[in-house]
């Protein structure tokens, strides 16, 4: 037996047909487009739409039931006393639970009715979120929980440190979050970091670099944006371009002058080919993993624990990001630092651009709603800007403060700058590029 190889437990046909066949199921349902009745679009948006089709108030009532759920959590639980950023964002949870309830009875202020307001942000975003993150967490169970993550990530190893100035480990946690969520990809972080196999600085790089929205996520931008008939287009170079723009920050200040001592070193490589290690570690996942049927409840739990999470947040925070951008300045404001790299790369409408690049800070939805009626150019560039920036105050910055990963906001706010007007320069060749290639 070759140094390095896996000790199966069960027959090596058995595990690989559960790495093959598991991620083929996986993949089948978050990437292959599928036409059913005249729509074409990959399998886990179709089962989205046709429940919300099927019970249209069932699904609304579901949302409110999730949103209540998740404003009296953090009280039933105690988190809410942790500190103080976990009683901040518990009382916009609160404030979460008056706007849905609001939403859903019709009853409140007139302003809050106009139909890109309560109505657009409960039933346009909230109620296919709610579904989506919890059905898209069953079939995540295909993708993440029998050795396609470990694989991925071992093949992506000789990437990692040279690029990213990161192990060959973190390959782990950027595809985590990519086809998971920002929220497992940053529990993978602190619990490496706490055991001393990352320093600060590829603590906070893996952080604010790989933790994004997950691709259940993205399929709500894509629909709220129009782009859907090019969904695996749009996915997959958001995912490159999200990368790149990573290995650009952590080459600039805060992330390049952050302490980068560690206690331990990094894992040495296996005597295996890089191909076999990959397939060894996938086939010892396999071999390991939970029943299917379990994974699959195990996964659906944790989807509704996160979208219970969310979704008030995205009420309360998206319903004053939503107020904030129509009735002030503030965005517009915030918006100049980003119309220069917008006007440079000839966006159609440089200003509304820009402004739905600013109102990210807030919530990553927040500009797909902004510029969901504009051109193809602007959605396309804007889609990428809300995923690509990663950092955003209703959920993934608070997220990350929780952690023991020493990182402060000031940096955090440095850092979500760079990505975005990075994003608006690179995104913006790539949008021509697209349109040209979908209209030939």
């Amino acid at each position: 037996m070759e140094t390095g190889q896996a000790v199966l437990t069960k027959p090596v046909w058995s595990s690989l047909l559960k790495l093959v066949l598991f991620s083929l199921i996986g993949m089948f349902f978050f990437f292959v487009p599928v036409a059913i009745g005249g729509m074409s679009t990959i399998p886990l948006d179709h089962m989205v739409s046709w429940i919300r089709a099927t019970f249209p108030r069932g699904v609304e009532f579901y949302a409110l039931l999730m949103i209540v759920a998740g404003g009296v959590y953090p009280f039933i639980t105690g988190s809410w006393n942790t500190n103080f950023t976990q009683k901040v964002f518990s009382i916009l949870k609160v404030l979460g639970v008056v706007s849905a309830l609001a939403a859903f009875s019709g009853v409140g202020p007139a302003l809050l009715f106009a139909q890109d307001m309560l109505p657009f942000l409960f039933g346009k975003l909230v109620v296919p979120i709610g579904l989506i993150v919890p059905v898209g967490a069953i079939f995540l169970a295909f993708l993440i929980g029998f050795g396609l993550l470990e694989l991925i990530g071992v093949l992506l190893e000789p990437l990692m440190r040279p690029i990213f100035k990161t192990p060959g480990k973190s390959a782990i946690d950027a595809v985590a979050s990519f086809v998971g969520s920002y929220s497992i990809g940053l529990l993978i972080t602190n619990r490496v970091y706490k055991s001393g196999h990352y320093s600060a600085k590829e603590a906070a790089i893996i952080a604010t670099g790989f933790s994004t929205v997950s691709a259940t996520f993205m399929v709500i931008v894509a629909k709220t944006l129009g782009l859907m008939d090019i969904w695996n287009l749009f996915f997959w170079s958001t995912l490159m371009l999200t990368f790149v723009v990573t290995a650009i920050t952590v080459r600039l200040r805060p992330l390049s002058r952050m302490d980068d001592k560690k206690p331990t070193s990094d894992e040495p490589d296996s005597d295996l080919s890089r191909f076999k290690h990959a397939v060894n570690e996938g086939l010892l996942v396999a071999d390991r993993s939970e029943p299917v049927l379990v994974s699959m409840i195990k996964n659906l739990k944790e989807g509704l624990l996160m979208a219970m999470s969310i979704l008030p947040s995205i009420m309360s925070v998206g319903l004053i990001g939503l107020l904030l951008a129509k009735y002030t300045p503030l965005f517009e404001w915030l918006g100049l630092l980003f119309y220069p790299f917008a006007w440079l790369v000839q966006l159609p409408d440089p200003m509304l651009a820009s402004k739905a690049a600013a109102t990210g800070l807030a919530e990553m939805f927040l500009p797909s709603l902004i510029v969901a009626e504009s051109d193809f150019i602007t959605r396309f560039v804007i889609g990428q800007v809300s995923i690509s920036s990663i950092l955003f105050f209703s959920a993934s910055i608070p997220c990350i403060l929780s952690t023991e990963i020493p990182v402060s906001v000031r940096q955090i706010l440095m850092v979500w700058f760079q990505r975005s007007a990075l994003t608006l320069l690179l995104s913006g060749p790539l949008a021509f590029a697209v349109q040209y290639l979908t209209t030939q």
